[in-house]
């Protein structure tokens, strides 16, 4: 069976439902921080996981170490969502919202949970928003903690994602005035990326 791919009208749709997700989980995402959220535009590719990590590292500008939050969802389209920021921007994040001067309801935070919480808001709010622009709920597994000083090579070891393509949506949420910047990737495997390409076209042919 040909591997999927995603026509350019298919490539465009999903953009512009990503974009709209985002935005949803940039509120909750301010909401949790107490900080303006600035928004990036979504970036769509299709790699082979042998490539994921040089095709990341091309996005993002990534080359130090990263820690990454992975998190599964499921319905005909399932996979997995990773969000991945540089290994030492959690700790600058944690000591802004334990901040006692901030108006923050954490007042004392550890970097996995914080990790977690980020990862929880940005996952739920832009997965589920995708999919059910896409006519589809979501069910979500719990997060889980990859890996805190990990290279982006070690994060798409094959042993580690059982994936052999993958459709990169990739977006990325900073925060106004500070160097943090946590960004959101979405692995499927090739039966959901046929299934994302058939919800795309109904999408598409609705309009």
């Amino acid at each position: 069976m040909s591997e999927p791919v995603l026509t350019e009208d298919q490539r465009d749709a999903l953009q512009e439902v990503a974009n709209l997700a985002m935005g949803q989980a940039a509120t909750r995402l301010a909401r949790l921080l107490d900080s303006f959220i600035e928004l990036s535009v979504p970036r769509v590719r299709m790699v082979a996981l042998s490539e994921a990590a040089e095709a990341l590292r091309e996005m993002t500008g990534i080359d130090d170490t990263v820690s990454a939050v992975r998190q599964g969802f499921r319905s005909d389209i399932k996979g997995e969502a990773l969000v991945i920021c540089r290994s030492d921007s959690i700790a600058q994040l944690c000591s802004l919202v334990s901040d006692p001067y901030a108006r923050s309801s954490y007042e004392a935070v550890s970097q996995k949970e914080l990790m977690l919480d980020v990862a929880n808001v940005l996952t739920g709010a832009c997965v589920s928003s995708i999919l059910d622009q896409l006519g589809r709920t979501p069910v979500f597994s719990a997060p889980g903690v990859l890996g805190e000083t990990m290279t982006l090579d070690e994060v798409f070891q094959p042993s580690v994602l059982q994936w052999r393509v993958a459709l990169l949506v990739e977006v990325n949420f900073a925060l106004e005035d500070h160097s943090f910047r946590a960004h959101l990737v979405m692995l499927m495997a090739e039966e959901s990326i046929r299934h994302m390409n058939g919800a795309l076209d109904a999408l598409l042919s609705s309009l």
